[in-house]
C-alpha cells in the first residue's frame, strides 16, 4: 500500500518508510506526520512509532521526528502547492487525493463569526491509505438479501473509525452493481442500479469524475457532494435501485434517507458507533430504525482473526418485546459470525 500514496512524501519520508519490511508496507493504513514529534504508522489496528533506521518500537523515545520543512514540502504536495485552491477543503479540515486517500489536517483554525473558514500554522497530518478489497463483502451479503424484491434490504453498518466501513460498502456497491449475488437462489438475478453519495472522495476515488475503483457497471456517483444533497440529486436524476452513503448522522441525512426510503429505494449505509447502544444515544439514528428505515443493523470489529460482523434485525433494536422470528435471527446470526479482513 506504501506505493499508493509515495508519490506525495517528502524524500526524506519515502526513503524512511520504504526501509520497512515488505509485508508492513502492504499492511499500511495510516501515516501520521506530527511536526517535531515521533513520526507513527498505523497497520491492522495497531500503530508503532518509526525509528531512524526503519524499525519500530511501542515506545516514542529516540522516534524519528519529521521536521518543519519536511512538513511544508508535504503540505505543498498534498495541496498541489496552492493553499488557496484547496480552501473548501481546508475548512473541513481534511484533503481527499487521488486514489481515495484522504489526509486529515490539524493545527491552527481560521474562525470568522465563530465559524471555521480554515486552518493556518499546519503541523500535523494523518494519510489514511484507502485500498480496494474485492470480495469484503462476500460474507455479510447473503445476510442482507431481500428475495422477495430481488435486491438488499436497507442496512445500516456500524463500526468506530478504521474498522474497515468505506472498504465494505464499496464492496458491495460492485457487487450489486455487477448482480453477483453470493446465493445458489439468486442464479439469473440481474445487478441492481446503484447511486453512491461520495462526500470525501473515498469509496469511488473520482478523478474528474471517474470512479478509479471497481464499483460496477451500473453505479452512479455524486462525488464530493454533501450527502442529504447527493441523495436527492441521485433519487432525481439517476433512479437508484440502491443508495449508499458513508458516515451519516446530521439531521438533513436521515430526511434525506426517509424520502429514500419512501421512494421504494433500498439504503445501505454507515455511522460512527462504537455498538448498538451506541448508537441508540444518537438520535437521528435512534428515530430512523423506529420508524423501520432499516431492515437490518450491522456491527463490525476489528479482531486479531480479521474484520468480524454481527447482523441484527432492526426490529430487535428497538422493540421492547422483539417478535419471536427477530430474537432467533439475533442468536443466529451471532452464532455465525465469520472473519474478514477488508
Amino acid at each position: 500500500m506504501l506505493e499508493r500514496v509515495a508519490h506525495l512524501l517528502p524524500i526524506e519520508l519515502k526513503t524512511l518508510l520504504e526501509r520497512l519490511p515488505e509485508q508492513m508496507q502492504e499492511q499500511l493504513e495510516e501515516i501520521r506526520i506530527r511536526e517535531g514529534r515521533p513520526l507513527e504508522i498505523g497497520f491492522r489496528g495497531q500503530s508503532r512509532f518509526m525509528m531512524s533506521d526503519g524499525s519500530l518500537r511501542q515506545a516514542a523515545d529516540g522516534a524519528y521526528k519529521p521536521s518543519a520543512d519536511t512538513c511544508r514540502k508535504l503540505l505543498e504536495r498534498i495541496t498541489n502547492y496552492s493553499l488557496y485552491a484547496m480552501e473548501e477543503e481546508l475548512r473541513r479540515g481534511f484533503i481527499t487525493v487521488s486514489g481515495g486517500h484522504r489526509i486529515g489536517l490539524a493545527g491552527r483554525t481560521i474562525l470568522d463569526g465563530g465559524v471555521v473558514r480554515g486552518i493556518r500554522d499546519i503541523g500535523a497530518f494523518n494519510i489514511r491509505v484507502a485500498r480496494e478489497v474485492i470480495g469484503a463483502s462476500a460474507h455479510l451479503l447473503p445476510k442482507l438479501i431481500d428475495r422477495t424484491r430481488k435486491t438488499l434490504h436497507s442496512t445500516l453498518i456500524l463500526a468506530p473509525p478504521q474498522q474497515g466501513k468505506t472498504t465494505l460498502i464499496r464492496d458491495i456497491a460492485r457487487s450489486v452493481s455487477y448482480g453477483l449475488w453470493p446465493l445458489l437462489e439468486s442464479s439469473g438475478w440481474q445487478g441492481r442500479k446503484v447511486g453512491i453519495v461520495d462526500e470525501r472522495s473515498e469509496i469511488a476515488a473520482c478523478v474528474r469524475g471517474i470512479p478509479t475503483f471497481d464499483i460496477g457497471p451500473r453505479t452512479d456517483v455524486m462525488d464530493a457532494c454533501p450527502k442529504a444533497e447527493g441523495m436527492m440529486m441521485l433519487v432525481r436524476s439517476m433512479s437508484p435501485e440502491v443508495l449508499i452513503a458513508d458516515e451519516i448522522g446530521r439531521p438533513e441525512d436521515g430526511e434525506a434517507i426517509r424520502e429514500a426510503s419512501h421512494a421504494g429505494i433500498s439504503i445501505v449505509a454507515t455511522a460512527h458507533a462504537y455498538d448498538l447502544q451506541d448508537a441508540k444515544g444518537r438520535p437521528v439514528l435512534l428515530k430512523l430504525l423506529e420508524e423501520g428505515a432499516f431492515k437490518y443493523v450491522v456491527e463490525l470489529k476489528r479482531t486479531e482473526q480479521g474484520i468480524m460482523h454481527r447482523v441484527v434485525p432492526a426490529e430487535a433494536v428497538i422493540a421492547r418485546s422483539p417478535s419471536r422470528e427477530a430474537v432467533d435471527a439475533v442468536h443466529a446470526y451471532a452464532g455465525r459470525l465469520r472473519a474478514d479482513d477488508p
